[in-house]
């Protein structure tokens, strides 16, 4: 079995069988990009700096063992659907909140 066809799409399209260092490097930062989406769409709060820094070292550091799992797991895939779910969920409580001020005005 050919290791190209059990990479993921990001992991492929990184060509990480080819150029290791510079695809996993991308791979790695479109996780943690994802990530970040992912945690300010749906678990930020308004924190001191110093809590902010610590969540996303922390962060940062699961990233890096969600990137080598990112190389034949769909993790990034994962990464965007939960983006997409959480934006049309804020979509949706941010558009209940304007009628509902509409009705009260």
């Amino acid at each position: 079995m050919d290791i190209q066809e059990r990479l993921s799409f990001f992991a492929a399209l990184y060509r990480v069988d080819e150029n290791p260092q510079a695809g996993m490097w991308y791979l790695y930062l479109t996780i943690f990009g994802l990530c970040i989406v992912v945690y300010q769409l749906g678990f930020a709060k308004k924190l001191p700096l110093l809590k902010n820094i610590v969540i996303y070292a922390i962060m940062a550091l699961g990233c890096t063992i969600l990137c080598f799992m990112g190389v034949f797991l769909p993790m990034a895939e994962g990464l965007i659907i939960a983006v997409l779910v959480l934006a049309i969920y804020r979509l949706r409580l941010r558009n209940a909140r304007n009628i509902k001020k509409e009705e009260q005005a």
